[in-house]
This record gives C-alpha cells, sequence and structure tokens, in this order.
C-alpha cells in the first residue's frame, strides 16, 4: 500500500521534469538570471545593453549556450521513447509494466484459491501510488 521503494524512479523523474521546466525560462530569457549563470558557468562576453533590451534578445544571447544542453536532452528523451517503443515491439516489460506484473503475481501467490487471471486483472487495474488527496476531491 502506498508508495514504495519501486515508485521512486517516478518521483525523480517529476521532479526533475518540473524543476527543468521551472528553470528553462529564466535561464533562456530572463536577463538578471542570465546574467548570474554567465558569469558563474559560461564566461561569454555580454553584449551591450542595447541589445538586451528585450526577453527576446536576452533569449537570442543566452540561446547560444543553452541550445546546446536543451537540444542533447531532446534528442536523448527521443531515443528513450523509440528505444521504449522497440522495447514493446518484441513483448518485453518496460519498467512500469514490470512493476505491475510482479505486483500482481505477489498477489495472486497470496490468494491460491482465487481464479489467478483475475487477480492478476485486479492488480493490474490499481495505481502503482494510493493518492489519498484525489479519492477525497470525489473525482
Amino acid at each position: 500500500q502506498g508508495m514504495d521503494f519501486r515508485t521512486v524512479p517516478y518521483f525523480v523523474g517529476i521532479s526533475a521534469g518540473m524543476i527543468t521546466t521551472a528553470l528553462s525560462l529564466p535561464m533562456v530569457f530572463d536577463l538578471t538570471t542570465a546574467k548570474w549563470f554567465n558569469e558563474l558557468y559560461v564566461t561569454t562576453d555580454v553584449p551591450e545593453a542595447v541589445d538586451l533590451e528585450t526577453w527576446l534578445e536576452v533569449g537570442s544571447w543566452t540561446w547560444n549556450w543553452m541550445e546546446p544542453p536543451l537540444g542533447t536532452l531532446s534528442f536523448m528523451l527521443l531515443c528513450l521513447q523509440f528505444t521504449r517503443a522497440q522495447i514493446q515491439n518484441l513483448g518485453l516489460k518496460p519498467y512500469t509494466e514490470m512493476v505491475v506484473q510482479k505486483r500482481a503475481e505477489r498477489l495472486a501467490d497470496k490468494f491460491p484459491k482465487y481464479n489467478r487471471e483475475i487477480i492478476h486483472m485486479y492488480s493490474e487495474s490499481e495505481p502503482l501510488v494510493k493518492n489519498s488527496w484525489l479519492n477525497k476531491q470525489n473525482l
């Protein structure tokens, strides 16, 4: 019940995605953030003030160093999605399906008197994490 170690990768991914999303716009378009990051990590020449008057001009300057990591990460995600699709095409189970399948097998083993297939279907229909907040909202 609840959360266990098998759900940690999901929460790490959710956290990383939210943090990356929150930071990406200021890193590209906010002059103060861009100057701070440039001073600490990039050390490229700062354009004249007349070339940094709008958020689009700031983005044009910061894109020089933000494009390689953003482009690389985007391509990596695309490759991971492709890999997952090929894993599924071969009939293999990606991590989530493997965790759900193992949980169904453990539950069926605990209740040998009941129909194994029905227990599997029930277990596979349940979410990995019970969210008590959602249950209280009557959604």
